[in-house]
């Protein structure tokens, strides 16, 4: 009788199908990792050294290697023989019954899903390649030259070698995430070569209209919301293109400049971001600004920076790139901003803030619909009421404002147009629900506006004050520091409950609580993902209770 040869010939291609799809789901995760991360090799590697356990090299990936090394070098030792038919049953019943489960890839609930970019599909064609091809090597070692006819001529011949069928893709499921290095390293001129088309393309636009005003925003927090304020204000009086979102990058930029203006339009209102010393240069080499505005120089992105002066310096070049006779307007309340126009007296600058200023914002009040203070000139003053909280969206829509005085937008038009301006999507954003008041300032937390957001929410005065939070990243050196200072602020708010997401992450939050306890006498309790929060949120919440969402870290940082 043969049929057990027959079994274990049909259990090898079940476990052929079953690994491959296991590559599968493991190849698109790490693309996923890649894509999030902004394609960054080094910021790539950072995250498989911070998830080298439970990511990198899974339980059931190094199982199977003990597995396979207990069969071929510890149970010889012992003078235990194995018949090939049973060392083939062992590996291949296991590797079946361990891959088949690719929840650990496949989670049923994802804040940011994976975009099959056109980037994305280029980058998929080596990293497919490079990833594939260990594995199916050494599959083709394993069959030791035999073919199939062999095989039907004498059905009692085991052709395969299982260790070296079930090491090659085990081995070649562990290296996945380490392909990406030269998948991206290979697609990287092909890349340079894409994106440099649709740079031209967006100057060669640009150069045909001269009679567009070209707005660009840089800082380190505020740079959307005070975008959207420039953009509610001017269009009062004229026709406005504007990035949408978070679009900041270069290719975002030239996305919308190619797709998205035409002829019609009279002013481009356009946000800079950087990450990398260059970023700037690089964004106004492709839309060089009229006007400059800089909200601020915080901590944003320090681990990539280094320090707040080489920020600093990078976020200035956006007042460096304007041509002569062009309009800076900055933050006067900042020292690092109010000087970067020293060394080009020839611009006009205008200043804001709200302490110093050729602008200064007076008499700030809260009321149910938002925000009251003064807008204060050197003759005169506009009393504006906006929808907005907080006094960080006052000092951002004073740049606007400056922005709108400097093209000629009338006072009164002003004051109309800021009353009407909605907060921007997750930043400080009042949502009216069925029971309770979500207050979503889930993007990009920092220092500053963690720290308003959580006394905005103390001064809540009805039902139940409810924070859910993971803290703040990309801050560097200081980021254990900067969360300590935010745990201390939550203490001070005197929730009733705060939800903190991610047992490490929240280490510094808990002893910055823990150092004001005196303040805070509500619950604290630690979780391991936002869905979780979510959960536990439901169990507690009650009609009238306000819940504030405090950044919104992407997949990656799940623990």
């Amino acid at each position: 009788m043969v049929w057990y040869i027959y079994a274990i010939h049909a259990l090898a291609i079940l476990f052929s199908f079953v690994i491959v799809r296991h590559f599968w789901f493991r190849l698109r995760f790490f693309i996923h990792v890649f894509q999030q991360v902004g394609y960054k090799s080094n910021e790539y590697w950072k995250w498989l050294k911070a998830h080298w356990e439970g990511r990198v090299v899974t339980g059931v990936l190094a199982a199977m290697n003990v597995v396979i090394f207990i069969i071929v070098f510890v149970i010889p030792e012992f003078e235990v023989r194995l018949t090939t038919t049973s060392v083939a049953f062992v590996l291949l019943s296991l590797g079946t019954i361990w891959f088949i489960p690719v929840g650990r890839y496949n989670p049923k609930k994802v804040k940011k899903p994976l975009v099959f970019t056109p980037r994305v599909k280029r980058l998929m064609i080596p990293f497919c390649l490079f990833s594939f091809t260990f594995p199916l090597l050494l599959t083709l070692a394993a069959l030791h030259g035999h073919i199939l006819p062999q095989w039907i001529k004498d059905p009692g011949l085991l052709v395969f070698d299982a260790e070296f069928l079930v090491f090659g893709w085990i081995f070649g499921a562990v290296l996945i995430p380490f392909f990406m290095f030269p998948a991206a390293l290979l697609m990287k001129p092909v890349e340079w070569y894409v994106q440099e088309g649709y740079k031209r393309q967006a100057r060669k636009k640009l150069a045909s209209m001269p009679h567009l005003k070209v707005i660009a925003l840089t800082g380190s927090y505020g740079k959307t919301s005070t975008k959207f304020m420039v953009r509610d204000l001017l269009k009062e009086r004229f026709n406005v293109c504007t990035t949408p979102g978070s679009f900041n990058t270069p290719m975002g930029i030239c996305k919308v400049i190619n797709n998205d203006l035409n002829a019609n339009h009279q002013i481009l209102i356009l946000e800079m971001g950087a990450r990398y010393a260059g970023n700037i240069k690089e964004l106004c080499d492709i839309a060089r600004p009229d006007i400059s505005i800089v909200t601020n120089v915080g901590f944003a992105h320090l681990e990539t920076f280094g320090t707040q002066d080489v920020i600093a310096h990078e976020k200035g070049v956006i007042v460096d790139s304007l041509p002569p006779g062009g309009v800076a307007i900055l933050n006067a309340d900042d020292p690092r901003v109010t000087v970067m126009n020293d060394d080009r007296p020839e611009l006009t600058v205008i200043r804001v803030g709200l302490e110093q200023g050729d602008i200064i914002g007076k008499d700030i009040e809260y009321n149910i619909r938002g925000t009251r203070f003064d807008a204060v000139f050197d003759d005169e003053t506009i009393t504006i009421q906006t929808q907005l909280l907080g006094a960080h969206n006052v000092h951002n829509l004073l740049l606007a404002v400056a922005a709108a005085r400097h093209l000629g937008i009338r006072n009164r038009t002003i004051a109309l147009g800021a009353e009407t301006i909605e907060p921007i999507e997750h930043r400080l954003q009042l949502k009216q629900g069925e029971r309770y008041t979500v207050i979503d300032d889930a993007f990009n937390s920092n220092p500053v506006g963690a720290k308003n957001a959580v006394e905005i929410l103390g001064a809540f005065q009805s039902g139940q004050r409810i924070l859910i939070t993971p803290g703040m990243v990309e801050l560097g050196d200081i980021e254990y520091v900067e969360n300590k200072k935010f745990g201390q602020a939550i203490a001070d708010a005197k929730l009733d409950y705060v939800f903190l997401v991610g047992e490490e992450r929240s280490k510094p939050i808990l002893e910055g609580i823990q150092i004001n306890e005196e303040q805070h006498t509500g619950t604290v309790k630690v979780v391991h993902s936002l869905f979780e929060a979510n959960d536990e949120l439901q169990k507690i919440v009650q009609p009238g209770d306000v819940v504030l969402y405090e950044n919104d870290l992407p997949d990656i940082y799940n623990e």
